[in-house]
């Protein structure tokens, strides 16, 4: 009797499909090539900083600082996001984020990391923006989480889960850039310092809307005496500017 390996048996029966659609693709999790396309992936020209996309036949040198960087510098010193948020990605974030399907997760921090190809240094840490525990308890999980240890895992760094606690605040929904600010002011704090002192920490969340929840984490961390905060999303708001 032939004996046929388990994982041959398993694709045979099972095989691997694109998440969104269910098309047949060669790796499980990744996305097909049509789904692919159908994403605003952000590549060149973007701030060198916050990686805010700048139109493709704009030259605008190696190291280009979008006006928002220019006139209020980030607290963290470097952020990249795969995607931009738009009808596509918000079908797959929305159910991702509230609907169950931490499937998504794979081919999401897969886009997330390409997206930090031009990171400046290995972090020494990666942390998943935190979710109050209430919402934690509500939701089940945190997919920032989700998002964040396939991350670390790649790069080889511990990721910390319980350096930093969050109150919970109710949704910042349609507010305005100063309004999140304000709503996320203190929301916050740090509970073990020394695991945060002198380390590069990357951040991991799923969407940037106005970056205020990173920047308020990030004033936090290096107020704990963080020696540099990166950000990274799978995908940002991207407002006129």
């Amino acid at each position: 009797m032939i004996s046929i390996p388990a994982h041959f048996t398993a694709e045979f029966l099972f095989p691997s499909s694109c998440p969104l659609c269910g098309a047949r693709v060669s790796t499980d999790g990744e996305l097909c090539a049509d789904c692919w396309v159908g994403f605003n992936w952000i590549g060149n020209p973007k701030c060198s900083v916050c990686g805010y996309p700048f139109p493709a036949n704009l030259d605008l040198g190696t190291h280009p600082i979008c006006p928002h960087c220019y006139q209020m510098p980030s607290r963290l010193k470097w952020i990249r996001c795969a995607c931009v948020y738009d009808d596509v990605s918000r079908s797959a974030m929305l159910p991702f984020k509230h609907g169950g399907r931490i499937q998504y997760a794979r081919f999401m921090s897969r886009a997330i990391m390409w997206a930090m190809r031009d990171i400046p240094e290995y972090p020494d840490l990666v942390m998943p923006v935190p979710l109050a525990w209430r919402r934690l308890f509500h939701r089940g999980y945190n997919q920032a989480t989700l998002l964040a240890r396939p991350i670390a895992r790649a790069l080889g760094v511990r990721m910390d889960l319980t350096s930093v606690r969050r109150r919970y605040r109710p949704d910042m929904g349609h507010k305005t850039a100063s309004q999140r600010s304000e709503n996320i002011r203190g929301v916050f704090s740090v509970v073990s310092p020394d695991k945060i002192h002198g380390r590069s920490i990357l951040l991991i969340d799923d969407v940037m809307t106005t970056g205020a929840t990173l920047n308020e984490l990030a004033r936090v961390l290096k107020r704990a005496g963080a020696r540099a905060v990166y950000g990274a999303t799978f995908c940002r708001v991207v407002h006129a500017i």
